[in-house]
């Protein structure tokens, strides 16, 4: 009997890409960037199997150009790109990769409100550019992490990891979220409202899903509740925070430093006008990208494909409700 065939998006770790390659006929996009739509559309017309990223917007069109789509796969926790609704009229189970970056991206949060708070990437560049001189005083100066206020909105599992990373500074720590985890109590972490927790916090990480609700969250009014020596911090989704907004901030003094993972659009245009700011770290949404936890991820990937092809409950599913 033939295998199942199969689409995967971009280059997977190669672990991975065995497991799905013996269980499936698989084509694999090879290009750096994600395939077109026309490409999608073409590519999944004939697959029972889809793994994919969030880059790719896979929405109802596309799910309807597979007739033969038994299961998509996501390589994320998130899955916006992905039309769910659509996906569960057809009876498709969605596979996700929950809780496997927590730590690795909590780490890199922190990783980026240091970086922040030390001006490191200024130094670099300063240092680069042959602008170092001697010893002085007032160089570059940045603002203390131990001892300060961080307010994480979004207290699931990675606010709490950061939470955690956060006593190892003896940082008090501020969260607001819709619900009150049990962890965040054991972690000393206080729940707050959004409102109070701009206006106290020193850092300001973001942990949140892109939502309709959560879109434009970190706006003008938000921004302006911020202290003016204050730190923002996205690893969430970059549609979480105004841009424009966030730009002006910056420029005019309102906070004084921002540090982003994600970016809206993403990738960042060349010219986008964050990128001339000195007081704005941006990086090419990378806080997951260990050879561990990515490795990981696609296995877990891989894992959900092969359960739907063969007819099986996903490990990991976004939409339990089609096994009803």
């Amino acid at each position: 009997m033939s295998k199942p065939t199969v689409f995967v998006t971009r280059i997977i770790p190669e672990k991975a890409l065995q497991m799905v390659r013996e269980h499936g006929a698989a084509t694999v996009w090879e290009g750096e960037l994600p395939p077109s739509r026309d490409d999608l559309l073409r590519a999944v017309a004939g697959a029972d199997g889809l793994l994919c990223l969030l880059t790719d917007p896979v929405d109802a069109d596309v799910i309807d150009a597979a007739p033969r789509l038994r299961v998509i796969s996501q390589m994320a926790v998130g899955y916006d790109n992905i039309d769910l609704p659509a996906a569960t009229r057809r009876r498709i189970p969605v596979g996700h990769t929950p809780g496997v970056l927590t730590d690795t991206t909590a780490d890199f949060a922190f990783a980026l409100l240091m970086a922040a708070a030390r001006r490191i990437s200024e130094a670099e560049r300063f240092a680069r550019a042959g602008r170092w001189k001697t010893w002085g005083p007032t160089l570059l100066m940045g603002q203390d992490v131990y001892g300060a206020t961080l307010g994480i909105v979004g207290m699931g599992r990675i606010g709490q990891a950061v939470a955690r990373r956060a006593r190892g500074f003896e940082m008090r720590v501020l969260y607001a979220d819709p619900s009150e985890p049990e962890a965040a109590r054991e972690l000393g972490a206080v729940r707050v409202d959004l409102d109070d927790l701009l206006a106290q916090a020193d850092f300001v990480s973001l942990h949140v899903p892109l939502t309709a609700a959560t879109e434009r969250l970190i706006d003008a009014r938000a921004l302006a509740r911020m202290k003016p020596t204050a730190i923002l911090v996205n690893t969430a989704r970059g549609p979480v925070v105004d841009r424009a907004a966030l730009y002006d901030a910056l420029v005019s003094g309102q906070i004084a430093y921002a540090a982003l993972d994600v970016t809206d659009p993403e990738p960042i245009a060349p010219d986008d006008p964050l990128l001339s700011l000195d007081n704005c770290l941006i990086v090419p949404h990378v806080a997951s990208s260990s050879v561990a936890t990515r490795t990981r991820m696609a296995v877990m990937a891989a894992e959900n494909l092969i359960a739907g092809l063969k007819g099986d409950r996903l490990p990991h599913c976004a939409n339990p409700q089609v096994y009803g």
